[in-house]
């Protein structure tokens, strides 16, 4: 079977690969290109643990075809933190304490900080809303929550 030849663009730089046509952006990026953060829980696109950005949209990486990266943009929780420095939601998940086994913390890193990008002050039912795609077996939620809006007002007081 014909590989495909993908152009796109992952955490900022411009990257091409090939991929089986039923091949899914999350084995690309795991196993192709060792961009292991997203990880595979569910395999159906309910657990949220291989979320990642595609053109600004939260989007279960399990679900979508590798070929289906052609020319988008598509950020990982390895680009989430820039130039060394965390971001806030990575840091209030730390500080915390807001995570335990850390199996499903890159997909909410990624939504949450989506959900920021798009909503400086959400509230907590807000913050539940867009986080219930991530499924966590450990924390209960509360603790990540409160480490969302911890990242939210960071973000607006340095604003």
């Amino acid at each position: 079977m014909a590989k495909i030849h993908v152009t796109t663009t992952i955490n900022g730089d411009p990257v091409e690969f090939l991929a089986r046509p039923e091949q899914t952006l999350l084995s690309v990026l795991r196993d192709e290109l060792h961009l292991t953060g997203a990880k595979e829980g569910c395999g159906s696109g309910d657990c949220g643990a291989c979320s990642v950005e595609v053109d600004g949209r939260v989007t279960c990486s399990c679900l979508m075809l590798a070929g289906e990266a052609e020319g988008r943009s598509i950020t990982t929780v390895e680009g989430v933190a820039k130039a060394g420095e965390l971001h806030p939601v990575q840091k209030h998940i730390l500080q915390e304490a807001a995570l335990q086994c850390g199996f499903c913390t890159p997909g909410i890193v990624v939504a949450a900080k989506n959900l920021l990008e798009r909503n400086s002050d959400p509230t907590e039912t807000e913050i539940r809303f867009w986080l219930a795609g991530n499924l966590c077996r450990c924390t209960g939620y509360d603790k990540i929550i409160r480490a969302v809006q911890a990242a939210a007002k960071e973000m607006r007081e340095t604003a």
